[in-house]
C-alpha cells in the first residue's frame, strides 16, 4: 500500500503531469485488478490529508497547503491528451478531452479518422496524439495511441450463423460487422436469439471483432426481451443486494407512524397529492391557505426518505450507486427498494407519513417573502390524477358534489397561485421548450398498442410551479447560510452557438436580430407555437444549450432564469435530493455539517452520469418498442412533419403516431433534387418543388430495422404549403447535379446532440 501511495504522489506531482481520473492514474502506473480499486481509495485518503485535491469531473490535482494546483493555461499544451471516445457508424470518431466542463457542447471534441481509431469503442477513455491537422467540421485531428479504460466489454446483439460460424450482430450502429463468437450453437444459442457478448478482441478498421456469449436473453421479438436487452446494453441495475433489502426490512419494523413527537404534527391540514394515473410512489404533497393579510402560505411536503436511509448504510450505498430511478415504458428500476419507495416513504392517502415540509409565504402578488423548512407528520386526504384535476379545472361546479369544500377550495387556490407563479417566471425570462415526449401505449399483456405525445396540461403546470418554487426557496436558504451543496446547474449557452442559432432561424424565414438575450429566445419560442416549424426551432434551441448537471458550482440555471437552484422534491427517485434533505435537517438541528467540496464534485459528476444513462436507456427502449410495433405495418400511411433536411434526404416525424423516420433523396422519384444548405431545403430541378423544415407531408412505412434502430419512410405527397411560404420557381443550374449520398450513408441518421 505505501508503495502505491508513493507512486501516486510522485506521478501527480511530476511537472509534466496533466490532471486525470484515479482509474487512469492506475492504468498509467501499470496497475491492474484489485490495485485499481486500491488506487481510488488511496487517492481519496490523500485528498482528505490535503496532499491531493479533486477538480471538475473527478480529475486529480496536486495540492500544496490545501490550494488546488490548476495547470498553467499559458503553458504550451501537450500533444498527447486523454479523453472519452465516441465512435460513429463510419468508423471515425471524436474524443472529448478530460477536464472539459460538464454540459459543454461538442466544439471542444477532437476528430479521429477511421484509420486512427484503432479498436477504441464508444465511451472508452483513450490516450490521443494530436496530429496538428484540422479534420472534420474544422476540428483538431488526432490518433488513438492507447485505450486507457474500456467503457464496457459487454454488448447486446442478435445471434446468427453464417458459413458454419457463430456470429453476433451488435445492436445499434457502432459495430458495422458481426462479431465472431465461436462454433454454432455456443451456449445453446439459436439464430435470432438476443444475447449478451463479452468482447475478447474489439474490432478495428483492420480486423474483425471476437467475443464470447455469456447470457442468452431470449428469442428476438418475444415479450420482455426488448426491455431486457436495453437493461443489459446500458448496464442498468438489477436486483437489490440482500444487505440493502434487509436494511429496508429493519426500517419497516422500526417505523411507527404514531411516534412523531420530534416532528410538527400537521395531519389536520388539508393536504393532497397529484400524480400520473399509473404512479405507485407519491413523494410530494401540497397544502395552500390564504392568511388574514392576503398572503399565500404554500406547503410543499416531500417524503422524508432520509428518515429511512441513513448515511453509509447498505440502503444508502445502493441508492448512491444507482443515483436515480429509471422509468422504462413497461417497468421502473427504482433507486430504493419498493418497501421504502412504494410504502413507508410514499405519501399515500389517509395514512400518516413523515415528510420534510417547505412552508413558503408569498405576497398577494406572488412574491416570495419567507421560507421555513421543518420535519413534519402529514396525512394526505385525497390522491388526484392529472386527468382528474384537468376535469376539475374544466368544470368546477360539477366537482362540488364529488369533493369536500376544503379540497374543492384548495384546488381552486392552487390553480390561482400556480398560474400567477408561472406568469412571473416567464416575465423574468424563463424558457419553455416544447419538445414532444413520446409515451408508449401498452395493452394488458404488455404488448405495444401504439404511442402518443404526452400533454403538458394545466394540472401538470400546477405541480411543476410548486416544485420549482420549493427547489429554489430551499437552494437560496442553504446558499444564504454559506453552505456547499449539490445544485442543479444549467450554464448559459455559448455566444457562438447562439450566433449559429440566429442564422438558422433566419434561414427559416424567422427574423431576429440576435438571440443572445434570454428574452429574445423566449420571443422566438413564443413566435413558433403552433407553427409547423415549431419542432425544428425548439430542437435547434435545445442543441444550442448546455446540459443541466449536478454540481456545487454557483452557476445558476439558465433555462429557469434562476440564480440559485437545487433538486429537493424527489428524494424517492433522485439521490441529489436526498443529500439536500440531510443538509437541511442538519441545519435545522443547529449542526454545522462537514463540507467536502471535492466529494461533492465527484458525487455531482456521478449523479449526472447516471441521470444521462437513464435518459438514454429510456429513449432507446421507446424507440425499439415503437419499431417493433411498426415492423409488421410496412405500407401503413401516416401524416407527418419534416423535422430535418439533409443532402441525403428528409427526416419525418409522424403527427398522430410520433415515430421519426427517414426518406432517402433517391426515393424522391418525381424529380431530381438538390440540397440548398442555406435554406435547409431540398429543391426539385424541373418542377421547383421544395421540401423544407416544417412542411406537412403524408408518408408510408417503407422498411423497419429494429436492430439498427432505423425506420425508412416513403414520401407520398406534400399535404400543405411550404412552412416558410411558397418558394419561387427555381431554374436549375446546368452545372449543378443531384446530390448523391456518400458511400456507406444510404441510411444516414441525423446526429443528436
Amino acid at each position: 500500500m505505501p508503495d502505491i501511495q508513493d507512486a501516486i504522489l510522485r506521478y501527480v506531482t511530476d511537472p509534466k503531469y496533466r490532471p486525470i481520473k484515479p482509474a487512469t492514474i492506475a492504468k498509467r502506473l501499470g496497475l491492474e485488478g484489485d490495485d485499481v480499486a486500491r488506487t481510488k481509495k488511496i487517492v481519496k485518503q490523500l485528498v482528505k490529508q490535503g496532499k491531493l485535491a479533486y477538480g471538475p469531473s473527478h480529475l486529480v490535482f496536486a495540492a500544496e497547503n490545501g490550494d488546488l494546483q490548476l495547470p498553467d493555461k499559458n503553458k504550451k499544451s501537450e500533444k498527447n491528451l486523454v479523453g472519452t471516445f465516441r465512435r460513429a457508424e463510419g468508423g471515425f470518431g471524436f474524443v472529448r478531452p478530460e477536464g472539459t466542463p460538464a454540459g459543454t457542447g461538442r466544439d471542444a471534441d477532437i476528430f479521429v479518422p477511421a484509420n486512427g481509431a484503432g479498436d477504441a469503442a464508444n465511451g472508452d477513455i483513450v490516450r490521443l496524439r494530436l496530429s496538428g491537422k484540422v479534420g472534420r467540421q474544422g476540428k483538431s485531428e488526432g490518433r488513438v495511441i492507447d485505450v486507457v479504460e474500456r467503457a464496457t466489454n459487454r454488448f447486446v446483439g442478435t445471434y446468427l450463423v453464417e458459413g458454419g460460424m457463430g456470429l453476433v450482430q451488435i445492436d445499434g450502429k457502432v459495430f458495422s460487422k458481426p462479431v465472431f463468437v465461436g462454433d454454432p450453437g455456443a451456449k445453446g444459442a439459436q439464430p435470432e436469439d438476443k444475447v449478451v457478448v463479452e468482447m475478447v478482441r474489439f474490432p478495428s478498421h483492420v480486423r474483425d471483432g471476437e467475443g464470447v456469449i455469456i447470457e442468452i436473453l431470449g428469442q428476438r421479438g418475444q415479450p420482455g426481451v426488448d426491455t431486457l436487452s436495453i437493461v443489459r446494453e446500458y448496464n442498468l441495475p438489477g436486483e437489490f443486494s440482500e444487505a440493502a433489502l434487509e436494511d429496508a426490512r429493519e426500517q419497516a419494523e422500526l417505523f411507527d407512524e404514531n411516534n412523531h413527537k420530534h416532528r410538527q404534527d400537521i395531519t389536520a391540514e388539508t393536504v393532497i397529492t397529484i400524480d400520473p394515473a399509473t404512479a405507485r410512489d407519491f413523494d410530494d404533497a401540497i397544502s395552500l391557505t390564504r392568511l388574514d393579510n392576503g398572503h399565500w402560505l404554500l406547503g410543499v411536503h416531500i417524503a422524508d426518505v432520509s428518515h429511512f436511509v441513513r448515511p453509509k448504510s447498505p440502503l444508502d450505498q445502493e441508492a448512491r450507486e444507482r443515483a436515480t430511478s429509471v422509468y422504462l415504458p413497461d417497468q421502473v428500476i427504482p433507486m430504493l427498494p419498493e418497501i421504502i419507495s412504494n410504502n413507508l416513504a410514499s405519501l399515500q392517502p389517509d395514512k400518516v407519513r413523515f415528510a420534510l415540509t417547505a412552508r413558503i409565504e408569498f405576497s398577494p402578488e406572488g412574491v416570495r417573502v419567507g421560507t421555513e423548512v421543518f420535519k413534519s407528520a402529514i396525512k394526505s386526504c385525497r390522491r388526484f390524477t392529472y386527468e382528474e384535476v384537468d376535469s376539475f379545472l374544466a368544470d368546477r361546479t360539477l366537482w362540488k358534489t364529488k369533493l369536500t369544500p376544503e379540497v374543492h377550495g384548495l384546488l381552486s387556490r392552487m390553480h390561482e397561485l400556480a398560474m400567477m407563479q408561472r406568469e412571473r417566471r416567464m416575465k423574468r425570462g424563463s424558457l419553455e421548450l416544447n419538445m414532444p415526449e413520446l409515451e408508449i401505449d401498452l395493452d394488458k399483456d404488455g404488448t405495444v398498442a401504439g404511442a402518443h405525445v404526452a400533454e403538458n396540461t394545466e394540472s401538470h403546470q400546477i405541480i411543476e410551479e410548486f416544485m420549482l418554487a420549493a427547489n429554489e426557496a430551499v437552494a437560496e436558504m442553504l446558499a444564504d447560510k454559506g453552505l456547499h451543496f449539490l445544485r442543479r446547474v444549467h450554464g448559459a449557452p455559448e455566444p457562438r452557438k447562439l450566433k449559429s442559432l440566429t442564422d438558422f432561424v433566419g434561414e427559416l424565414g424567422l427574423k431576429t436580430e440576435s438571440l443572445e438575450s434570454r428574452f429574445a429566445l423566449q420571443d422566438l419560442l413564443n413566435a413558433v407555437k403552433g407553427d409547423s416549424r415549431e419542432h425544428a426551432v425548439n430542437y435547434a434551441v435545445l442543441r444550442s444549450m448546455q446540459r443541466a448537471v449536478y454540481s456545487p458550482d454557483e452557476e445558476g440555471h439558465f433555462a429557469l432564469a434562476s440564480k440559485c437552484y437545487c433538486h429537493f422534491t424527489s428524494p424517492i427517485r433522485r439521490y441529489p435530493d436526498l443529500t439536500i434533505h440531510r443538509l437541511v435537517e442538519a441545519v435545522s438541528r443547529g449542526k454545522s455539517p462537514e463540507q467536502h467540496l471535492g466529494e461533492l464534485l465527484t458525487l455531482g459528476d456521478h449523479c449526472s452520469d447516471r441521470e444521462q444513462r437513464a435518459t438514454e436507456a429510456e429513449r432507446e427502449l421507446k424507440k425499439v418498442k415503437l419499431l417493433l410495433y411498426l415492423q409488421d405495418k410496412v405500407g401503413m400511411k401516416m401524416d407527418g412533419i419534416v423535422t430535418g433536411v439533409e443532402n441525403f434526404g428528409l427526416f419525418i416525424m409522424g403527427t398522430h403516431l410520433p415515430a421519426e423516420g427517414f426518406v432517402h433523396i433517391t426515393s424522391l422519384a418525381d424529380d431530381y433534387y438538390k440540397f440548398d444548405r442555406a435554406g435547409h431545403v431540398l429543391r426539385g430541378f424541373r418542377s421547383g418543388n421544395t421540401y423544407r423544415l416544417g412542411d406537412p407531408v403524408k408518408v408510408a412505412v417503407a422498411a423497419v430495422d429494429v436492430e439498427r434502430r432505423e425506420l425508412d419512410m416513403r414520401l407520398l405527397e406534400k399535404t400543405g404549403g411550404s412552412a416558410a411560404g411558397s418558394a419561387a420557381k427555381h431554374k436549375p443550374d446546368k452545372k449543378t447535379r443531384q446530390q448523391k449520398p456518400r458511400k456507406g450513408k444510404g441510411k444516414a441518421k441525423r446526429k443528436r446532440k
